[in-house]
């Protein structure tokens, strides 16, 4: 497993497209690293792999912290990003562990328990979503509290990070459910002030 995958999986600071438009990627994720982000996942649908990995090269340079790719460890790789993010019809994660650099981090995206048993060769676990999202449109019926405890109980110890519409307000109760972290996307790339609304986050786990 990659080292101090728990603390760099705190805070993710998920991209989206949609509510980037206009706006400058590496600008909003400076602003969330500093209001206590502890990663950035790049979920850059509408760019072509090329632009990918310009954008993932760009955003490494700027940032004291790990930077991940969702869907493509071939862009991660080439990008010298510091891990991927996989969903279930991704790359399944032991192939992406064959052709990942030592020390490589890999998420996977976990919704139920078939895709708990496929994801355990990750080295966290994203699960959600936590409630209902507008940001995923295939992201499933909301877990909640219990449903992301059911989950996290079949990690085998392994982080396991809250997603899908998590406010700061959760944060107790992801914490209470055996959580290592949360990610979010609308709840700090729509905050008017995304330094503070990451702030706000990063001071719920007694961060900041």
């Amino acid at each position: 497993m990659a080292p101090n995958v728990a603390a760099s999986v705190r805070l993710m600071l998920v991209t989206d497209d949609r509510l980037m438009v206009g706006r400058d990627p590496i600008a909003l994720a400076r602003e969330a690293e500093a209001g206590g982000a502890t990663s950035v996942q790049l979920r850059l649908k509408g760019m072509s792999p090329r632009e990918q990995v310009a954008l993932a090269r760009a955003m490494i340079a700027a940032l004291r912290i790990p930077v991940l790719v969702n869907d493509r460890p071939d862009i991660a790789i080439a990008a010298g990003a510091a891990g991927v993010h996989l969903g279930p019809d991704d790359v399944p994660v032991p192939l992406a562990r064959a052709i990942a650099p030592s020390g490589f981090i890999i998420g996977a995206s976990v919704g139920s328990e078939t895709e708990a048993a496929a994801a355990t060769d990750a080295d966290y676990w994203g699960i959600g979503p936590w409630r209902v999202t507008s940001t995923k449109a295939d992201a499933g019926a909301a877990l909640g509290m219990d449903g992301f405890a059911r989950l996290v109980a079949l990690a085998s110890g392994k982080p396991c990070i809250a997603i899908g519409a998590v406010r700061p307000d959760d944060v107790p109760l992801v914490r209470a459910a055996g959580g290592a972290g949360v990610a979010a996307i609308s709840g700090l790339l729509g905050a008017v002030d995304l330094r503070q609304a990451a702030a706000e986050y990063a001071s719920a786990w007694g961060e900041v």
